[in-house]
């Protein structure tokens, strides 16, 4: 990605992605800015604004090629290059995310889950097994993992990343509502639902 590209705007360009695989399902071939931003309930010159920096050009009075504007997001934001993963905590969000079967069209590979719950290990979840914790570390070596899925109780969080960290991983996409501490050179995404429902409920 030669440009930086900032969080808010990657959020809308995965949006965007959505509306032209509607698009491209119902065989329509072009889309313009304005019925982006309609859909979206945006500013139609934040869209045009978006899309310059994908290097895009749509046609005067046409719009963008759908097909094309599709890859060009998919390049852009790195669809192409599978990443990974492993799920830790094989609860009802592990277990949700693990059924997600979109996740691979975004270059996404969860390659199976982690729990320590006896009942669980050994188990089939959407053809990923459940593995015991234990085996986390030797498994990550083998497996060239780039992200761990974080998604056990707040209680066992910063435990649970600590253990993460000492096996090496680098990267942590994180549900749990905890703040957690690792070091400079550990990348954690936190995926702060409450606050997303919060800023979503805040005027209702």
């Amino acid at each position: 990605m030669d440009k930086k590209i900032s969080d808010k705007v990657i959020n809308r360009l995965t949006l965007y992605h959505c509306i032209l695989d509607d698009y491209i399902t119902s065989e329509i071939e072009f889309i313009s800015s304005k019925q982006i931003a309609n859909l979206l309930r945006i500013d139609d010159s934040q869209v045009r604004k978006d899309i310059n920096l994908l290097n895009n050009s749509g046609k005067c009075r046409v719009g963008y090629i759908v097909k094309e504007l599709k890859k060009s997001i998919e390049a852009t934001l790195g669809f192409a290059k599978t990443k990974n993963a492993f799920i830790i905590g094989a609860g009802n969000l592990g277990m949700a995310l693990a059924k997600y079967d979109n996740f691979s069209n975004y270059g996404l590979n969860i390659i199976a889950l982690f729990d320590n719950d006896r009942s669980k290990i050994g188990t089939t979840i959407n053809n990923k097994v459940v593995l015991d914790i234990k085996k986390l570390p030797n498994l990550l070596r083998k497996s060239n993992i780039d992200i761990a899925i974080l998604t056990v109780p707040k209680k066992y969080a910063q435990a649970t990343a600590d253990y993460l960290v000492k096996s090496e991983i680098k990267h942590i996409w994180n549900f749990t509502p905890a703040v957690l501490a690792v070091p400079d050179d550990v990348q954690v995404w936190n995926e702060n639902l409450m606050g997303n429902f919060l800023q979503f409920s805040y005027n209702i």
